[in-house]
């Protein structure tokens, strides 16, 4: 017997630097369209468009390890954009975010036809890619 799931319910990410990045996340997650469900100084909880994104601060005895995304655990986290043009505002919005680190500005190129994306870090080094795929991508 097997299941057809309906999507991620939510991801949960630890932070070490939660004055910066429960903002970062906080903005990016209002700028996705999300809601703040939970908000804390060590937490912040936002839904929206099917998905719900959780950052916590990690324990302070373990806030000296970095992220490091070659090494067992999240690579990074990419969300689907609708157009183009939104993953082109996306790159805008995090072009003017403070802490915010661009790895690559929109390119097409990739994992299926018309594949394009931007490609960024959090203050933590946190990979997220917001990508775009004309059609039915892999589907099609």
């Amino acid at each position: 017997m097997s299941i057809e799931v309906n999507g991620i319910a939510h991801i949960q990410l630890t932070v070490n630097d939660t004055a910066q990045c429960i903002p970062f996340w906080e903005d990016l997650c209002h700028f996705l369209q999300m809601k703040t469900l939970i908000r804390s100084d060590e937490t912040v909880y936002c839904i929206g468009s099917r998905t719900g994104i959780v950052v916590r601060g990690a324990p302070s005895h373990k806030r000296p390890r970095a992220f490091d995304q070659e090494t067992a655990g999240l690579h990074h986290l990419c969300f689907r954009a609708r157009s183009r043009d939104d993953v082109d505002a996306v790159h805008t919005f995090i072009a003017g975010h403070p802490g915010a680190c661009i790895v690559h500005a929109p390119e097409e190129g990739g994992w299926a036809p018309g594949y394009y994306s931007v490609l960024f870090e959090d203050p933590d080094g946190l990979r997220v890619e917001v990508n775009f795929v004309p059609g039915q991508g892999h589907f099609g």
